[in-house]
């Protein structure tokens, strides 16, 4: 099943897309093009990996790295399906990272590779926009350059993990204005998923909410406002979100268009 979350006549819900319908609590269906969508997730905590495949990492010039690579997603960068990235006045290069978000369903702490699964509650899809300009060996892994408000699309809804077969053989593309600009599959994840919960959890406590990005494959290239980025994954859905001018957000109904 997939789950949303969205605003509606001024109240927010929870609801479920079923057959290529939004329905919500009271099994009501709504218009899709009329509701404001939100994150399908409040997390607790939001965490990035970077450099989670070979070649993404081959094509920064960079090496593959020994364990995984942690940040913190600031929960003020996160928005939902449809709604502006917002691209900062004065930066040269903004891109987008197409990636698989695990939804923590269940508390652990120390948690073994072999019950990792145990602790998950679904998947959704995350676009951890990065500004290029910031990423500097210093200060990798770049909060910054990650940080900014609106740049944590997450959406448009999470699915039961239940619902996904095999998490490590899922396609993931990336779409600028219709055109691929990114391809590849999460069997090509360096570190896999339950090996990538053990280790955050072997020294702190993953908690019922908290999401994890599982790193992007390579095909980054630069966006610009006036575009729109649409990222899919098998089996999960796609997320649209458009890019525009810090300072010159276009109103709601524009940006659905």
């Amino acid at each position: 099943m997939r789950h949303a979350r969205y605003i509606d006549r001024g109240r927010i819900h929870e609801g479920v897309w079923e057959n290529g319908i939004l329905v919500d609590e009271e099994g009501r269906v709504v218009s899709e093009e009329q509701v404001i969508w939100l994150p399908p997730i409040e997390p607790k905590t939001v965490y990035g990996l970077a450099l989670n495949y070979a070649d993404h990492a081959a094509e920064l010039s960079l090496e593959k790295p020994k364990e995984p690579v942690l940040f913190i997603k600031p929960n003020a960068s996160l928005i939902g399906h449809l709604a502006p990235i917002v691209y900062p006045r004065g930066v040269e290069y903004m891109h987008y990272e197409a990636e698989l978000a695990v939804v923590i369903g269940r508390a652990g702490r120390r948690i073994q590779p072999e019950e990792a699964f145990e602790h998950v509650l679904g998947y959704t899809i995350a676009n951890d926009v990065t500004v290029r300009d910031f990423v500097g060996n210093m200060f990798r892994p770049p909060i910054r350059a990650k940080g900014f408000d609106t740049f944590g699309p997450l959406g448009p809804w999470w699915i039961d993990a239940a619902d996904v077969s095999n998490p490590h053989e899922l396609e993931i593309q990336t779409y600028v204005n219709g055109e691929v600009r990114q391809r590849g599959n999460t069997r090509d994840l360096i570190f896999r998923i339950d090996e990538v919960i053990s280790f955050i959890s072997s020294f702190v406590t993953l908690r019922p909410g908290d999401v994890i990005l599982t790193g992007t494959p390579p095909g980054i290239s630069p966006v610009k406002p006036g575009d729109v980025i649409e990222i899919e994954i098998d089996g999960i859905g796609r997320l649209k979100n458009p890019v525009v001018n810090e300072g010159n957000r276009e109103r709601e109904k524009e940006v659905r268009a």
